[in-house]
């Protein structure tokens, strides 16, 4: 679980690698350098220091300037597209196409900045980035408009708003391949943040298995701080919380989580003070969980600072528009996925020549079964070898996972990566058994392990896709499945809805494009 040797600081509340280095990149150079001196000892070949000062300012801020590099190519291609597309480039003058593009780049970069978008915790999380993204395009928009206004760009606004669309994409597209990057190099243990957990009480421990569980958010817990050395992180107890401060510095952590419950106000204060005094970025939990930070407010009161927790609002006009939604986007999917659902038909058929479609009982709304569609994946005995499988589940509680199943036909694997084996609940949607966004339907062997408090997933219709599903899909922890389906049944709304839905397609594409150029890379380590 500890990663420093392979990911040096970052600061928590820092740009994105503000000052982070990739631990293997130096100790790449450090063997470099110690081939070089044993080959030619007495040759005096040293660095010029500005390519060293160079070198260690790229590992500093490496992930940084890719993304701001990227943010920028995203910009402009989402730009001139947009434009060409609403006829812009043919009808302006050179120097007027000049000084939009200018516009874009800085403006653009500085929308992106104002959002907290080259902050680490907010492009780590999808549904975020994406909200943010879509509120960067819009002022984007605006200043474009503005920028015409001042400099007669004669950019017109239907113009603007085509660029913007074009802006939106391009960005959502390499955002979502920077973030897979991202995520598989957090998994192998390279970008981590060295990150304390502090506090006296239970909250410790669930923040600590929420670090450890959500590894792509590029935490590495070095230990905690607080309470006792007992129950399964007594391995990680560093100490008490009156030697707090010498603890953190001496293992070297950019950034700490508190947890102020059971802690005595003064000390809660005085600890805050004396780590941001020694550089550390704190972060203060609110011990509050499952409430969606939309619904939480800062406010002061008699300059005390204090949260104000909204209440959900639901309402039948938001259900009944669910519901709309539903039938219309499931009526207008199934009408243009119908050739693609023929093509798959077709190669599970001729796959092992067995039935097309797999149909298995699952829970549905208030508790009722219910049996679900879709394509069949696997071999038509693999509920039968299920029970030899169990041994090498690799998901934590009753679900079960395996990465390479062996019950998985050809066609299936290729259906289950791009998710098409899943359009037949359409038709479970069209029924009103499920909703297009919404908790995996749980099989009744599973439900049986569940406890009271995630039976209340059953308040709520289960979806072809959900928050778990885009989130944390791969995620083989079950108390991840169990955080986010709570999370969703107390903080569903149609806008949360459509971020799913928005945050699916981009799940999707970067799970196919991931499957090509896997296979790809894979035939060619074979031929080599």
């Amino acid at each position: 679980m500890h990663g420093q040797e392979d990911g040096s600081p970052l600061s928590i509340e820092d740009d994105v690698d503000a000052a982070v280095v990739d631990r293997t990149a130096v100790e790449s150079d450090e063997r470099a350098h110690t081939l070089r001196d044993a080959i030619a000892p007495d040759t005096d070949q040293a660095t010029p220091p500005e390519a060293g000062r160079v070198r260690a300012l790229w590992r500093r801020n490496s992930l940084k300037l890719t993304l701001v590099g990227g943010d920028v190519v995203a910009l402009l291609v989402g730009s001139i597209v947009g434009h060409w597309v609403s006829g812009y480039l043919q009808l302006s003058s050179p120097w007027q196409r000049t000084v939009v593009t200018l516009v874009v780049a800085v403006a653009g970069v500085w929308c992106i900045r104002s959002q907290g978008l080259l902050l680490a915790r907010t492009s780590t999380v999808r549904l975020v980035e994406l909200t943010k993204l879509a509120r960067a395009t819009m002022l984007l928009g605006l200043v474009m408009l503005l920028a015409d206004r001042v400099l007669h760009l004669d950019l017109h606004i239907e113009q603007a708003m085509i660029a913007c669309v074009g802006i939106f994409f391009a960005l959502v597209v390499w955002r979502s391949a920077f973030r897979a990057w991202l995520t598989h190099s957090r998994s192998r243990g390279r970008y981590l943040r060295p990150t304390m957990v502090l506090g006296s009480d239970g909250e410790v421990g669930r923040l600590v298995d929420l670090l450890v569980t959500h590894r792509e958010l590029g935490m590495d817990v070095l230990g905690l701080v607080g309470g006792t050395a007992e129950g399964h992180l007594a391995d990680m107890w560093l100490g008490d919380l009156d030697d707090a401060e010498h603890l953190v510095r001496d293992a070297g952590a950019s950034g700490v989580i508190v947890s102020p419950i059971g802690i005595d106000t003064a000390r809660f204060n005085s600890l805050v003070r004396n780590l941001q005094r020694d550089g550390v970025h704190v972060f203060v939990a609110t011990g509050l969980a499952g409430i969606e930070s939309r619904r939480v407010r800062s406010m002061a009161l008699a300059h005390e600072p204090m949260l104000y927790v909204e209440p959900p609002k639901f309402n039948r006009s938001q259900a009944a528009l669910k519901r709309a939604f539903d039938i219309v986007v499931a009526s207008l999917l199934l009408l243009f996925a119908s050739p693609v659902m023929l093509v798959a038909a077709v190669a599970v058929k001729l796959g092992d020549h067995g039935p097309v479609f797999f149909r298995q009982e699952r829970i549905g709304r208030a508790g009722t079964p219910f049996r679900v569609w879709k394509f069949r994946t696997m071999f038509v005995d693999a509920e039968a070898r299920l029970a030899a499988l169990q041994t090498d589940n690799e998901r934590s509680g009753p679900l079960f996972k395996m990465a390479t199943d062996p019950r998985v036909t050809k066609a299936g694997r290729w259906l289950r990566e791009s998710s098409l084996d899943e359009l037949p609940q359409l038709f479970n949607v069209l029924r009103g058994q499920m909703s297009l966004v919404g908790p995996r339907p749980a099989l009744p062997s599973e439900v049986q392990h569940f406890s009271p408090e995630l039976r209340t997933r059953e308040l709520v219709m289960p979806g072809i896709t959900g928050l778990w599903q885009v989130e944390a899909r791969d995620n083989p922890s079950f108390e991840a499945y169990r955080r986010l389906d709570l999370f969703y049944v107390e903080n569903w709304s149609l806008t949360l809805d459509l971020l799913i839905v928005l945050a699916t397609i981009e799940h999707i594409a970067v799970r196919i494009v991931t499957q090509v150029f896997g296979t790809s890379s894979a035939s060619t380590d074979a031929r080599t």
